[in-house]
């Protein structure tokens, strides 16, 4: 009798959380982008949430959680209800790179998150503060090696895509320069055109109205080809690096166990978000490459950041560098 009651109520269950699935969304979404307003992510969430919003016929809020290098927004989005109506907008920082840098992460980001759609990468580029005694890159390497003891790179936070394209720039360089992490890349960017600090690993969607405002210097773009945005910028493999490939990507993810038809209902609005010409439009003008094709699936994304994880894993041992 009791096996059969369970049965009973787990049909019931499921039951209910299809007809939930199927009604999704009946109320407004939590976009939760894990880091300051201004930055990349946060100019990016916003333009997607928007579109997302008017596909879904619910209004998609965007909600900046910062701190721990995007782990806390994450973190929060992890311990949610699965029920779709808190999603995250995470990154190769923090869904990659910071499950090595950190000593302790705070979640296992391949297996606390259900993967819904990759949505576009973003090349890294060098930028350094507008009276720093270089224009190019070669003149900036020999400048580091000469003044490293003095000087000082910030980023969004420790474990951020900044910070470690910084550190792989360093490591590469085989200089050891002091990280001062912010809460969120526009507070970097402000700080760096104010000549508080001597360089930023910044992305290009942040990066390109301040190099275009002459507000900081670009020195090279941490890509194998230069970026539509910033034709004009050579990149550091041009410039003799040739290792020197960083970038963040974003990615729309739910928290573990969220119903297949909500994952499928969000990745087919994220899928026709990015597809919009306009939104495309805006996106390739702030340097994204936006996904496309296969790449735009829910089991895509959940084997690219277990392939992330361990591709950065390398240089962030080979480079010391740990965060308690």
């Amino acid at each position: 009798m009791m096996r059969v009651l369970l049965a009973a109520l787990v049909a019931a269950y499921g039951l209910v959380t299809s007809a939930a699935a199927e009604d999704y969304p009946s109320r407004p979404i939590t976009m939760v982008i894990p880091f300051a307003a201004g930055g990349p992510t946060d100019v990016l969430g916003r333009i997607v949430a928007a579109r997302m919003g008017e596909i879904l016929g619910q209004t998609v809020v965007v909600e900046n959680v910062g701190g721990a290098g995007g782990q806390t927004g994450s973190k929060r989005v992890a311990d949610a209800p699965p029920d779709g109506y808190q999603i995250l907008i995470g990154t190769v920082g923090t869904h990659a790179q910071g499950q090595t840098l950190y000593k302790r992460p705070l979640y296992n980001s391949s297996t606390d998150f259900t993967p819904v759609a990759l949505l576009a990468q973003v090349p890294i580029v060098l930028t350094v503060r507008p009276n720093l005694p270089v224009n190019n890159f070669q003149e900036f390497v020999t400048y580091a090696k000469a003044n490293q003891a003095k000087m000082q790179f910030g980023s969004a936070g420790a474990g951020s895509a900044t910070h470690l394209g910084c550190v792989l720039l360093n490591y590469l360089l085989g200089v050891n320069i002091v990280h001062i992490p912010f809460r969120g890349t526009g507070p970097a960017m402000t700080d760096l055109i104010a000549g508080n600090i001597d360089y930023l690993c910044e992305v290009t969607s942040t990066a390109k109205p301040q190099i275009d405002g002459n507000k900081v210097k670009g020195l090279a773009i941490f890509d194998s080809k230069r970026s539509p945005a910033l034709p004009n910028l050579p990149t550091a493999q041009e410039q003799g690096t040739k290792d020197l490939i960083a970038y963040t990507w974003n990615a729309i993810f739910l928290p573990k166990g969220a119903p297949a038809a909500v994952v499928s209902k969000l990745n087919a609005a994220a899928v026709a978000t990015i597809n919009t010409p306009a939104v495309r439009e805006r996106l390739a003008g702030l340097g994204a490459e936006v996904a496309s094709g296969d790449t735009t699936s829910p089991q895509y994304l959940g084997q690219l950041v277990k392939s992330e994880i361990e591709k950065w894993a390398v240089p962030i041992k080979a480079s010391g560098v740990v965060v308690e």
